[in-house]
């Protein structure tokens, strides 16, 4: 694990911590990470994660998902994002989104990534807006619709997500002047209501 994904992690657990105000345990896991042993910290995120905290939780999705300390196993990370995402977790339910819409550890199921997409764009989480735009652009699992599309996009690239800028301007190249007029208004009344 790098210094910088070993300061993410343990900045990600401080903001959990103050946020749900149950955190006794969870510098214990992150301790592990730190030093240098993987089947301690492994054995310490885990049973965190069965304590029931969606951090941990995410973070032994994560685990699995790449195959960090651990043997890859996509079923196994599915396991545990849906844990975390099930408590709210945005970050997992993102996840959940990806391995949905990619087939990875659960069947291909775009109407199930889509959902999962949604309830993380819905907190605001950048890059499943910007899936969930991909979602609506080409049809997958709803009614193509080029209007929700820009909207998602332009709530994911007024955060800076790179990625949605390029895809709402690509976007834009199919819509009328109508269409990206109403997709605006749309994207600032859902700013403006959260």
């Amino acid at each position: 694990m790098t210094v910088l994904s070993r300061y993410c992690a343990a900045v990600g657990i401080l903001v959990g911590c103050l946020v749900t105000g149950s955190c006794a345990d969870l510098p214990k896991g992150d301790g592990a990470t730190n030093s240098g042993n993987p089947p301690r910290a492994l054995n310490e995120w885990r049973s965190l994660a069965e304590q029931g905290f969606a951090e941990a939780q995410f973070i032994l999705g994560r685990m699995y998902a790449e195959g960090q300390d651990v043997a890859q196993d996509y079923p196994e990370a599915v396991r545990w994002f849906r844990r975390a995402a099930d408590q709210g977790d945005p970050r997992a339910q993102f996840s959940l989104g990806v391995f949905y819409d990619n087939g990875q550890g659960v069947p291909k199921d775009y109407a199930e990534a889509a959902r999962w997409y949604r309830r993380a764009a819905e907190q605001g989480n950048p890059r499943a807006q910007n899936n969930l735009g991909l979602m609506y652009e080409l049809g997958h699992s709803m009614a193509e619709d080029y209007i929700q599309a820009h909207v998602w996009f332009s709530l994911a690239a007024t955060q800076g997500l790179a990625a949605a800028v390029k895809n709402r301007n690509r976007l834009e190249k199919k819509m009328t002047l109508a269409q990206i007029l109403e997709a605006q208004i749309l994207a600032r009344e859902r700013t403006t209501a959260q």
